[in-house]
This record gives structure tokens, sequence and C-alpha cells, in this order.
């Protein structure tokens, strides 16, 4: 166990790097396996199953992206304290956060699970699509709260440096899945009932990982108190509120295209499915640069390292683009095997094929985006990164796709998303690099520009 804020020294490209590679290795894995789940239903060879997941998965995000808010919350000011060496007080900071991880959560599932039906009415299932989605989601939704507390770990090991341990979390539940999937799915033929109970014993595995390394290996939880807890909830919600509205908002975007989809028929919702699939197997990497960036910033900031600071967000921005173009290429390539594989019929392999030609390569700005959020939530601004994500959600997809819609159809509700993450990816960038100009200027007085 070690007390050392380590990212205040050291290459920040190279902290980057390390952090979001194993960051990625265990989120991908995770990701990996819902992929092989959809293939795995694919192979039934009914695509009204693979739209259902899409449907299902839809409403799953929401409760994780609430669960991410959380973690979010407790990275941030798990990180900074270790920056400025308190230890005790991040201790407290990390088991308070997952106490209020597994209340949010619990209200959340209780919420969905009551109104499953209107939500996936609203989403466009219907009939036995609808069926199956909601046998799917009710084994496993209860499991969202041990998930919840899970990522709330995993995000506290982020803060203290332990990349591997992050990892090691998240890659156990993608191990567990990846073995009971093809059991459940297949041997046992329980179809996706099957695929959903996997999922469930998968968060098990991420929750018990998580939550030993954090108190066996970096005695980073304390024993909870009322006390305690009274002293920490309003950090920790001013930070977790914010940050769930600023992560919910992702899934709202995803569900609005999802329904103007599924104006177009079954077969673009199976073909969207998989992308929505591929798409956090394929970018993971820019997805975990969000987490592993966070305890970066978060102890330069505690320690006032301000120029550091400014290069963390540079660089971040290099391994963005690098990482994208080269992604989008391999989509590009491998695209006629991904339909192949997933036995696409026409109209869901035209909708594949527009993502891996012209869509991927629109993740340079959701990077930027993602990047800029952990700037906010981390720097002390994490209403900035709420304000700019409903903004991307919302006026930046509704009218792009209503219009992406009339002109390209089915192809044009993609296109019109893609748009309004370009916007959003460059405005939210802009406003990060003035934000650490404004903290350097309100610290020291230095006006250097970026």
């Amino acid at each position: 166990m070690s007390n050392a804020a380590k990212f205040v020294e050291g290459s920040l490209m190279r902290h980057i790097i390390v952090m979001s590679s194993t960051s990625a290795v265990g989120l991908v894995s995770i990701f990996l396996v819902d992929l092989l789940d959809m293939w795995f239903i694919s192979l039934l060879g009914d695509s009204r199953l693979v739209a259902a997941i899409g449907f299902a998965t839809t409403l799953t995000f929401f409760a994780t992206s609430i669960s991410i808010g959380t973690s979010i919350a407790a990275g941030a000011l798990v990180s900074k304290c270790l920056g400025s060496k308190d230890r005790k007080l991040a201790k407290e900071y990390a088991t308070n956060a997952l106490i209020i991880a597994s209340i949010v959560s619990v209200l959340c599932v209780i919420i969905m699970l009551l109104s499953m039906d209107t939500l996936l009415g609203l989403l466009g299932a219907k009939g036995y699509v609808a069926q199956v989605a909601k046998t799917y989601l009710v084994i496993v939704m209860p499991a969202s709260v041990l998930l919840a507390v899970g990522l709330g770990a995993s995000a506290a090991l982020r803060a203290t440096g332990d990349a591997k341990g992050s990892m090691m979390s998240t890659l156990s539940g993608g191990a567990v899945n990846a073995v009971l999937d093809p059991i459940l799915i297949f041997s046992l033929g329980l179809g996706v009932t099957g695929a959903a109970i996997a999922s469930v014993f998968a968060r098990l595995a991420v929750f018990s990982y998580a939550i030993s390394r954090a108190h066996f290996k970096h005695r980073l939880l304390a024993r909870p108190s009322v006390k305690s807890f009274k002293l920490c909830r309003r950090n920790i919600l001013n930070i977790a509120f914010p940050a769930m509205i600023t992560n919910m908002a992702t899934p709202f975007s995803n569900a609005y295209v999802t329904s103007a989809i599924a104006v177009y028929g079954n077969s673009y919702v199976a073909g969207y499915a998989v992308i929505g699939r591929l798409v956090p197997v394929c970018f993971g990497f820019l997805f975990s640069l969000s987490g592993a960036i966070g305890p970066i910033l978060g102890q330069n900031f505690g320690a006032g390292m301000w120029d550091r600071l400014e290069r963390a967000l540079k660089d971040s921005l290099v391994i963005i683009i690098i990482f994208s173009f080269a992604v989008s290429f391999l989509l590009w390539f491998w695209q006629d095997s991904i339909i192949n594989l997933f036995k696409l019929d026409l109209q869901a392999s035209d909708i594949v094929r527009l993502f891996c030609t012209f869509i991927a390569i629109t993740f340079i700005f959701n990077g930027m985006l993602f990047v800029s959020n952990a700037a906010f939530n981390n720097l002390g601004s994490p209403r900035l990164a709420s304000a700019l994500n409903v903004g991307k959600a919302t006026i930046g997809t509704v009218p792009f796709v209503i219009l992406g819609s009339q002109y390209w159809g089915a192809g044009g509700v993609l296109i019109g998303q893609a748009a309004g993450s370009i916007l959003f990816g460059l405005l939210a960038y802009r406003i990060a690099g003035k934000k650490i100009l404004q903290l350097r200027k309100r610290h020291t007085g230095n006006t250097l520009k970026m």
C-alpha cells in the first residue's frame, strides 16, 4: 500500500496510456462478452431476439450510466485527497461514495422494473420482441446494484493509481460471462434467459474483486458511520448528481435514436443493436480514457500542478485522434466480415456499412467530450459536464436525427447523431481548456495560454 500521489511526476503521456490501456482491457472484456452474447443469440436464427437484446441493453445502459456517475465522484474526491496527502479523508470519501452508489442504484432498479412495459413501449419494442426484452431485464436489472458498488470501488482503485486492480475487477466479470454464456445459452438451452443469468454472475464477480482489493490491498474502506456519512455526502452528491445527469444523457440519446430507427422495422433495430455492441468494444479505449485521466487530473489539481493539467488535456487529444483513425480504418476494412459474422440481412447490413465507413471516425469528437467531462468533474465544475452532455443528448441529437431521418431514412438517423457529436465535442474541449486557464489564474495569477 502506497500513500504517494504517483501522477504528479513522470511522463503524462505514459500515465494516460497506461491507465487508459489497463482500464480498457477490463472494460472491453465486458463489452466483448456482450458482443459475444449478441453473436450467440444471432446463431439461434431469429433476428427478433437480436432486436430484443438491443432494446434491453438500451435500458440496462441507463442503470449503468447512473452508477458511473457515483463512481466518478468516488474517483474525483479520492484522487484529490491523495494528491493533497490526506489519506484518512480519502478513505471516508471512498466508503461513503459506495454507500450512496448502492442507495441510488436500488432506487433506480425499483423505478425501472415498475415502469418496464412503458419504457419498452417508448423505445418501440412490441409483441414478442418486447416480451423477450422484459424477460432479460427482470433477471439482469437487480444485479445492477452489485455493478454500481463494484464500479465505485474500481474508480477508487484507479484514484490510487492501481490500474491493474481496476482492470482485473472488470476483467473478472468478462471472464465469468465468457465461460457461462455458451453453457447457459446452448448446453442448457436457456437462450436469452441464459445470457441474462451469465450477466448476473459477471456483475457479482466485478463487485467481489473490486471490493476485496480496495479493502485488503489498499485499506481504502473505512468503517461506515452516520457522522462520516453526513460530513461527506454533500461533496459526493455535488459531483455525483451532475455526473449522473451527464451520464444519463448518453443512454437517453441512444434510446431516442433506437426509437427513431425502430420506425423503419426490427431489421434496422437488429443492425443498430450490433453497432451498439461494436462501439464499446472498438472504442472502449476512449470510454476508459475519461475514467483514466480523472485521477491524473485530480492528483495534479490537488497538488497545484497547472502545467501538467494543461499538458494532460493536450496529450489526451493526440491519443484520441491517433486511436480513432486506427480503429476506423479497421472497421472499414472488416465490415464485410462483421456483417457475415452476425448473419445480417440487407437492411441491417446497410446501416452497419454506413457506420463502419463514415460514422466511426466521428468518435474523435466523442472522445473530446469524454475527456472534457473528466476535466470538469475533477476540477470542481461537474455542472458544466452535465450541461454539455444534456445539450448533446437533446439539441445535439433530436433536431439532427429528425433532419437526417427525413433526408436519408434509417441511415440518416446515424448521420444526424454524428453531426451533433461533432458540434458538442469541439465545444466541450474548448471550454475545458479555458476552465484550466481560469483555475490557474485564480490560484497563481498566471495567464499563460495553452
